[in-house]
């Protein structure tokens, strides 16, 4: 037997929850305090605007419908009060509903921000403080940037959604806001991860609400595994490197001729543990534009040429974008071309550039229903032409090159290469860039006075002592 036991302490799920349940507030660097602090000023304005999308109304009808009302969770911008649970989801999926939130692109893909809402709910039902919240969020980058770096190949590449992913670091940070124990944690893990294997059509072909949801539903069961957890609730303690478990089932996929598989010894290397430790929350990136990540290398360089150039949409005869491989594939389907809903159209390279030339901009705006069924959009998205560039794929994921190409109808050619977009770390956002796109998001929900005061709050997290206060700053009046 104690043979055994030495044997189940080197699994994965130990080592992660050991690290989680020894990091504490006073470890963390004040470069990884001040970047949660701006993910959560990001992360907000996204939900605020997130709110007034028909998905989130939705789910919040179905919510009262279900009953609540009386928890000690709130729901951002309705003030609908419910467990924790439901307001992680509600919360989630309102940060993820735009597709305007953050994002991390190695060998999957990610938007760690999907998964912080569950540590303030809990935060806020348990009564726990802004550290509480900081530190629970550092834990959910951490462990959701470095899942997305282990694969080999990224679980993408054979059709499976990184929301398979996110549910094995939801637990983590949820459990690290209720101070769970060792085991406790490696249980939670296992419940949470036992139930949220996604396949990779949310985001394949003719999109729906799912492919904003699937993810905040991973940081559900963070939220809902933890609490279980707590009460003595078991999961396997193998489900990412033990028999059966994630390495194991996946181990079976072919890919090129080899067996996907996963670093696991890459998982766990360095895990930060003091302030001069590097913490993966300092290298995730943000959106400048509210769209499918790989698109915004190819508009941002289109931007340029056209600003630069002063080149008129009635001047333009074609747009030629070569992307890398993927995004080519993901961006520039057939099905891209006559978009018929919001979720098609943050996807579809060909109406990001059409709308991006006539319209000068690419904001929430230019992805309102009429807009996206604007007949005259067709011949401009005809002229854009998307292609893989082989040289770029040697380059990515460090890079995410892409060259557009405009011919006006005089046949000169104006071309502009972009290696990172707006936003990625090495060309960050900085407060006040977040501040514009969140009054932009924010200002007529709760209006721009208010907009203000959680800005203030959120900036000033490490102080708040209990998040009722942050949460009050969300509610429309």
């Amino acid at each position: 037997m104690a043979n055994q036991k030495t044997e189940s302490k080197r699994l994965l799920s130990y080592v992660i929850a050991e690290w989680a349940c020894s990091l504490k507030y006073e470890n963390l660097s004040s470069e990884a305090i001040q970047a949660a602090k701006l993910f959560w000023f990001d992360s907000i304005g996204c939900a605020l605007g997130g709110s007034q999308q028909d998905d989130a109304k939705i789910l919040l009808k179905h919510h009262r419908s279900m009953g609540g009302g009386n928890g000690k969770a709130t729901a951002f911008v309705s003030g609908f009060k419910t467990n924790p649970v439901d307001a992680a989801f509600m919360n989630g999926h309102m940060i993820r509903a735009m597709d305007y939130n953050d994002i991390y692109w190695k060998a999957d893909p990610c938007h760690p921000s999907d998964l912080i809402s569950a540590p303030l709910a809990l935060c806020e039902s348990e009564g726990l403080s802004g550290k509480d919240l900081i530190l629970a969020t550092i834990i959910a980058y951490e462990i959701e940037m470095r899942l997305c770096e282990i694969g080999r190949p990224g679980v993408r590449e054979y059709g499976w959604h990184h929301a398979t992913l996110s549910a094995f670091a939801a637990p983590v940070a949820a459990g690290r806001v209720l101070n769970l124990t060792r085991d406790q944690m490696v249980s939670a893990i296992g419940i949470s991860a036992a139930r949220t294997f996604c396949p990779g059509a949310v985001t394949a072909g003719k999109l729906t609400n799912m492919k904003n949801t699937v993810d905040p539903w991973a940081g559900r069961m963070g939220a809902e595994s933890a609490l279980l957890a707590r009460e003595g609730f078991s999961g396997p303690e193998h489900m990412i490197d033990g028999k059966e478990g994630l390495f194991a089932v996946f181990s079976h996929v072919q890919y090129k001729g080899q067996p996907a598989s996963f670093d696991g010894e890459g998982m766990v290397k360095d895990l930060p543990t003091s302030p001069q430790s590097h913490y993966r929350i300092l290298d995730c990136g943000m959106k400048s534009f509210p769209i499918e990540a790989l698109s915004h290398a190819p508009l941002t360089a289109m931007m340029k040429t056209v600003k630069e150039n002063k080149i008129k949409a009635a001047d333009v005869k074609e747009i030629k974008v070569e992307v890398i491989a993927r995004a080519a594939d993901i961006l520039g389907d057939p099905h891209k071309y006559r978009p018929d809903s919001k979720e098609t159209a943050d996807h579809s390279l060909p109406y990001c550039m059409a709308v991006g030339l006539v319209d000068g901009m690419v904001t929430p705006l230019q992805f309102k229903e009429e807009r996206v069924l604007d007949k005259s959009l067709i011949p401009i998205m005809d002229k854009v032409k998307v292609v893989a560039n082989d040289e770029f794929e040697a380059l990515f994921p460090k890079f995410q090159p892409s060259r557009v190409t405009i011919t006006t109808n005089d046949g000169k050619e104006y071309s502009t290469r972009v290696d990172v977009p707006k936003g990625d770390p090495r060309d960050p956002m900085a407060e006040e860039e977040i501040a514009v796109k969140f009054t932009a998001l924010g200002g007529d929900v709760i209006g721009k006075d208010q907009c203000g005061k959680l800005r203030q709050c959120i900036m000033n997290l490490e102080n708040v002592g209990k998040l009722d206060e942050l949460l009050v700053l969300t509610i429309a009046r």
